[in-house]
């Protein structure tokens, strides 16, 4: 398996694996990703900033995730709890938009995931890693859990939906 960061000519075999993932969130019942997000316009900004990463094995893309190094404003407050390693947006990477191929789940890559972004988090000096996902993603809410993050609280995203937040530290 390779984990490493996007190029162009990925973004069309990353598009179809967020298009299972909606499907499956979707089966759960909850609103999350079901309004067309992420939409090829935002892979390809987390692109332009080299906040995309690709994931493969045997040569085919069979994940993907953005890892954010400047900070994550919907993580500046936080609601029902506090942040493991204080507030500011400094001393974390935060983890978005995670998505494997059917195929591929439950075979490793999310922990794989972290743990890639967890190396390039402590080699910047980073204290923590923080993510979100809706309430109601228990597949999601179990894998973060299992791989050591903490639920932390609530935050709000930008369009004001609720969203818990988990934060891992190095």
């Amino acid at each position: 398996m390779e984990i490493r960061r996007t190029k162009k000519e990925d973004i069309d075999a990353i598009m179809p694996i967020f298009d299972e993932a909606r499907a499956t969130i979707a089966t759960l019942g909850i609103d999350q990703w079901q309004n067309g997000y992420p939409s090829r316009e935002i892979i390809e900004k987390d692109f332009s900033k080299a906040q995309s990463y690709c994931v493969s094995r045997d040569g085919e893309t069979v994940g993907t995730f953005a890892l954010i190094d400047d900070g994550e404003p919907t993580y500046d407050k936080i609601f029902d709890g506090k942040w493991l390693t204080g507030d500011g947006r400094d001393h974390y990477f935060a983890i978005h938009r995670v998505a494997i191929s059917v195929q591929s789940r439950g075979s490793g890559i999310s922990a794989q995931i972290i743990d890639f972004c967890a190396e390039r988090a402590r080699e910047n000096g980073k204290r923590s890693l923080r993510i979100d996902t809706h309430r109601g993603n228990v597949v999601m809410r179990r894998m973060l859990e299992k791989n050591g993050f903490v639920h932390c609280g609530v935050i709000y995203l930008a369009d004001g939906d609720e969203r818990v937040a988990y934060e891992k530290t190095l």
